[in-house]
Order: C-alpha cells, then structure tokens, then sequence
C-alpha cells in the first residue's frame, strides 16, 4: 500500500485526480463556498447526510469536481473514534468499484490523533488475505492519498501511523495463515526477515538450545509435535545500552489441538490463530523498524505446536519449568501458560525495565470481555495506567483484571509446586496469577487477547491487535524518555565516546 499526505483545502480536493475522492465531514457547516463545501452544505441542508459518524452520500460526476466518485462521510464530533467508524464506512463503500487511487480528504483541521485513526481505518477495510489462494485477488487500491490543512505540521503522526499500518498487516499476515503454511521454523524465518530492518537483529533457538536452557515445560508441550519447536529472540536497540529493555513475549503455538485433552471439532480450524501474540510481537518489530524510536525493546517469541502422539504430555504429568518450579499437567489444552512461564524466566536476564505478555490465552477472558476489550492484568499500576492509556489513544482498547492472591489458591496441588489451572471460575484470572509466579523480579503485565485478535464467522480473520495498542505505549515511553534529563546525559556520552 502505498501512502501519501499532502496539504489539500477542500477546494484543493475538488481537482484532486482520484478515482475516488472521500470527504470526511464534521458535524456543522463550512464558510467556503468552493465545489466541495458546496456540495457538503446542500447535503446538510437537504438532510441526506446526517451527523452520526458513519454516514454516508455517494456522488457519481459532481460538477466542477475531478473525481469521478465523491463520499461524503459523516465524521459526528470529529473525535478518532468517529473518524474511524467514518473511513470504515467509506473506504468499505467506495471498493465496490475497485478504485486504484483514494483521497482521504478532511474538511475541517485534523489532529495527528484523527488523522492516525484515518490511516489505520483505510488500511483495515481494504486489507486482502492471498498467500494462500491459487488466484489470488489483492485489494485493489494501491495508493492512498490524505489531504489535510496542513501535512507539515502531522508528517510525523502520519509516519508513524504508515509503519503501524506494516506492523499490523504483518501480524495479520502470518496469524491469518494455515497451520501447515505457518509452522515454528516458518515464524522463525519471518522473524529473522526483520534482521534487514535498521537496529534490528535476530537469534533463534532450536530444541537442543532450549534444552540447555532448562525451558522443560516450552520443552513438554513440544514434544507431542512433528514439528520442531523455535525460541526467537528479537533485539531492537535505539537508545544507549545502559537502557533497560522493554521485553515483550509473544505467545507462537502455530497450531493447538489442545492434546490429550482434545478440543471439540466444531471450529478447531481458528486454532490456528492461537500464535496471535507471537505475530503482534512480529508486528511491533515491524513498525519499529520504520519508526526508529529511542528506546530497547527485546521480543521473545516461544513457538511449537500442541498435537498429539505417542510422546505428548498427558494430564498427571509433571514437569520442571526453567525457574525449577514444578508444574502438574491437570488439562494439555492450558499450554499456553507453560511455553509462557519458560520465557518470563528468560526474559530475566536482560535485567527488563518492564516486561508484557502477549497471548491468546483462555477463552475465559472470551466469556468476561467479548471481542471489545483486551484483558489487561499488571503487578504495576503504573505499567497498567500506561498500557490502558495506550489501549485507549490507539483505540486498541483494553481492561484491567484483578490478581487478588485469592485466586491462587486453585492453583495448589499435592504433586507439585503448582498445577497449571484450576477450577473453571475466574479462569482468565487464575491462568494470569499461573504466570505471575514467573515474573517475580521486573514489573509485569499479561494481555490476554483471546477475543480481540481475530473475528469468526463471515468477516473470520485476524485483526492485528493489539500491535497499535503496544506501539503507542512504547513511542509514548521512548518520547517521555527522550524528554528526561538522564536520556539526554546518555545521548551526550553516547556521541562523545
């Protein structure tokens, strides 16, 4: 996809060479008297364009306009929110004549909060999945322009919105793929694609390596597989090394059967989704190729599969994590916890400013949250104030969950140190608290995205979250940082040595 910004008045728009021309429209009515304000205050008066966002008024030839087509689109209050329900509408609207060349045109002055909002709404509703099919029919837009009052001034909001756009239709990308077109060695290989990204490298782990290390229970899941398991570690630095890392573990089980304790049949295909947060990792990484923020960010990445033969786990089973906590196997289908618990123990040793989870982790959090929110728990409350701050300028929502220690009790077994679930109440809550007992030395946060990273039935596919939920809280830490006199110190000795 290509993207353009350009200073565009709506009288500039009118002869604007586009196949399609959306106007995105506050509520109320402009001075202007050119063609498109025109047209706008007609519409208005007329009450064929209402004030909700999401409205819309397609136009074929209107006079003393060079596009062929205009929508004009109701953005309501003008806020991200109702600029994105707007584009949404829009660009879904103006597809059905397979447009080459958009212009995204704002009527009123647009903020870097609207205008992100606008890019990554066009970038979804024209998003194409192919790299499966054997005719494969890309989206048929390929140049996206956006005319505000004054590009300058939101260049880098724009920017910024552009590589979220990459970092997202990455994750969509490979969680969108097939089990057998999206095995551990082939996200390996993706992540080591990024290695050609500025400040960017790559290592990635075999099983010999990982058994070395001590990870038994990433190793137990594992080994039910064909499939050999991977641990990638992503290192992006842009900021002085005495800066400690941001870590982010992505959970990467390419395909779950759910083991011996099998899942039902009825949509087990969708497990193939269940390396969401392995892929929003893989996304962040992406982005910050492009954004070059200052600051250190580490992504691990635990990857196999959860199949079933002769060598699988079996309930009963126990087994002795990385940390030396042992852990009794009650259910196989809760894996996700185990090859987690064995990448929170290694992310200790890069002494972490913060650490964050990412994993489609219980369909619990499915039952509390929906498809809305992501579920958020935090031993921080400054790491949860910031991460929600996030969820909301990104709109990539999320909410904070409780960790009484009360929830731990189910977790209690007579056979080990601990059991990897307990009963089915609260079961997103003691799946987070299973976790928590790996993260006792750096502050910590878990997303549990197993309703927010993909869709099912007609409109079935990933979603790419919550990769602008992570990257708006790691460019607000790298600005707040960058502002800070002991940044500036380092920058200083950084350029002197």
């Amino acid at each position: 996809m290509d993207f353009q910004l350009k200073t565009l008045s709506t009288a500039q728009a009118a002869t604007e060479k586009c196949d399609a021309l959306i106007v995105l429209a506050a509520a109320g009515n402009s001075p202007s008297k050119d063609p498109i304000a025109t047209l706008l205050a007609e519409a208005r008066k007329a009450g064929d364009l209402g004030d909700k966002a999401g409205k819309l008024l397609a136009l074929y030839r209107p006079p003393r306009v060079a596009a062929p087509r205009v929508l004009l689109a109701s953005v309501g209050d003008g806020k991200p929110a109702s600029v994105r329900a707007a584009v949404l509408a829009a660009v879904a609207a103006a597809k059905a004549t397979d447009p080459k060349r958009v212009a995204i045109v704002f009527a009123q002055p647009a903020d870097a909060e609207s205008l992100r909002s606008a890019v990554i709404a066009a970038a979804d509703a024209s998003y194409v999945y192919t790299a499966t099919k054997s005719k494969p029919e890309p989206r048929s837009i390929r140049q996206l322009v956006f005319g505000v009052a004054d590009a300058a001034d939101l260049r880098e909001a724009f920017d910024e919105a552009a590589a979220t756009v990459a970092g997202i239709e990455l994750a969509k990308e490979w969680a969108n793929r097939p089990g057998n077109h999206c095995t551990p060695s082939m996200l390996a290989d993706a992540a080591q694609k990024l290695s050609a990204l500025p400040q960017v490298k790559c290592e990635v782990l075999g099983p010999k390596e990982v058994q070395k290390l001590g990870m038994g229970a990433f190793g137990a899941v594992a080994q039910g597989s064909a499939e050999p398991l991977r641990f990638i570690v992503l290192r992006y630095q842009g900021a002085p090394k005495e800066q400690a890392p941001v870590v982010l573990v992505g959970k990467g089980i390419t395909f779950d059967t759910g083991g011996v304790s099998l899942k039902p049949a009825a949509e087990m295909d969708e497990m193939k989704f269940d390396m969401c947060g392995a892929a929003s990792v893989l996304g962040v990484f992406r982005a910050l190729g492009d954004i070059r923020p200052a600051l250190n960010v580490v992504g691990l990445i635990p990857t196999c599969e959860n199949m079933n033969d002769g060598r699988a786990i079996k309930p009963g089973d126990v087994i002795t994590s990385m940390s030396g906590q042992t852990i009794e196997i009650l259910n196989t289908d809760a894996e996700g916890r185990l090859i987690l618990c064995d990448a929170l123990s290694y992310a200790k040793r890069f002494d972490p400013a913060v650490v964050v989870d990412i994993a489609t982790l219980t369909g619990a959090c499915v039952v509390a949250l929906g498809g809305v929110r992501s579920g958020l728990f935090a031993s921080d409350d400054a790491l949860a104030d910031a991460l929600l701050a996030a969820g909301e300028e990104s709109q990539d929502r999320c909410w904070r969950m409780p960790l009484d220690e009360e929830y731990a009790e189910g977790l209690k077994t007579n056979f080990a140190d601990v059991a990897n679930v307990a009963g089915r109440a609260g079961g997103a809550v003691t799946a987070a608290k299973f976790l928590q007992r790996f993260t006792g030395d750096f502050p910590w946060a878990h997303l549990d995205i197993a309703g927010t990273a993909w869709k099912s039935g007609a409109a079935k596919g990933a979603t790419g979250r919550p990769v602008g939920l992570l990257l708006s809280y790691l460019l607000t830490r790298a600005r707040q940082g960058a502002a800070s006199p002991a940044a500036r110190k380092a920058r200083k000795a950084a350029k002197a040595r």
